[in-house]
C-alpha cells in the first residue's frame, strides 16, 4: 500500500517487528548493566586486607600479606605533640608482640596542620633514624575531604569515626575487620591489652590445629 505522494507506508507487522527488536535491545542493555553492577559489587573489598596500597617508596603492595595477623593501623606525623611518645610506644609494642602475629602499620597524613610536611620517603627515614622504628610505613595519604585513601576510608567507615588529629589507632583482627579504635590521648596500655588478647587467640588457634 502506498501513501499519498507515492511513498510506501509501514505495515502493522513491520512496526511490530521494529518494536520487538528495540525492546529486545533495551532488555539486553539493561541486563548487561545489572551484570556489570553485580560484578563491580563482588569485586569491592570486604575487609582491610583486600586492599592494595603504596609503600613509602611508591610501590604497590597488597595488604593481603597481613591476613591472619593482628594489625594496628595508625595515622602518623613527624612533628606532632604526640610524635615522640607514640613512636616509642608503638615501636615497643611492635617489637614485643612480634611480626609473626602482629604489626603496626603507619600511614602518614599531612592534613592536620603542619605536622607532616615531608614526602613519604623522608617521613619513613626520619622515624627510623630518630626513633628506631622498624614497623612498616606506607605512602603519605589523604584522610579528609572528597578523595580519601580507599583503605583508610574502609577503616573510618567501619567505626564511623574520622581522625581529628594524628595518631589515632585502629585495631584490625586477623580477618581484616576493624574491632576498636583509640584517640591519641588514650593510654597505650589499653591498646596493648586488646592487641595481646587477639594475638593470644591466634596462638591458641594454631595450637589446636596442630
Amino acid at each position: 500500500m502506498e501513501a499519498l505522494g507515492g511513498y510506501p507506508t509501514k505495515t502493522t507487522a513491520q512496526k511490530s517487528r521494529m518494536f520487538t527488536v528495540l525492546f529486545s535491545l533495551m532488555v539486553s542493555v539493561g541486563c548487561l548493566f545489572l551484570l556489570q553492577t553485580k560484578l563491580a559489587k563482588s569485586r569491592k573489598p570486604k575487609d582491610l586486607y583486600s586492599f592494595e596500597v603504596k609503600d613509602a617508596k611508591g610501590r604497590t603492595v597488597s595488604l593481603e600479606r597481613y591476613r591472619g595477623k593482628v594489625s594496628l593501623v595508625v595515622n602518623v606525623a613527624s612533628h606532632s605533640e604526640h610524635t615522640e611518645l607514640n613512636y616509642r610506644a608503638l615501636q615497643d609494642l611492635h617489637k614485643e608482640l612480634g611480626t609473626s602475629h602482629f604489626n603496626v602499620l603507619a600511614f602518614p597524613c599531612g592534613q592536620y596542620g603542619e605536622t607532616e610536611p615531608g614526602n613519604s620517603y623522608d617521613i619513613e627515614s626520619f622515624a627510623k633514624t630518630t626513633y628506631g622504628v622498624t614497623f612498616p610505613f606506607f605512602s603519605k595519604i589523604k584522610i579528609l575531604g572528597s578523595d580519601p585513601n580507599p583503605a583508610f576510608k574502609f577503616i573510618t567507615d567501619s567505626v564511623q569515626k574520622v581522625p581529628r588529629w594524628n595518631f589515632w589507632k585502629f585495631l584490625v583482627n586477623p580477618e581484616g575487620k576493624v574491632v576498636r579504635f583509640w584517640r591519641p590521648e588514650e593510654n597505650i596500655l589499653s591498646v596493648r591489652e586488646e592487641a595481646v588478647s587477639l594475638v593470644r587467640d591466634i596462638i591458641l588457634k594454631k595450637r589446636v590445629e596442630l
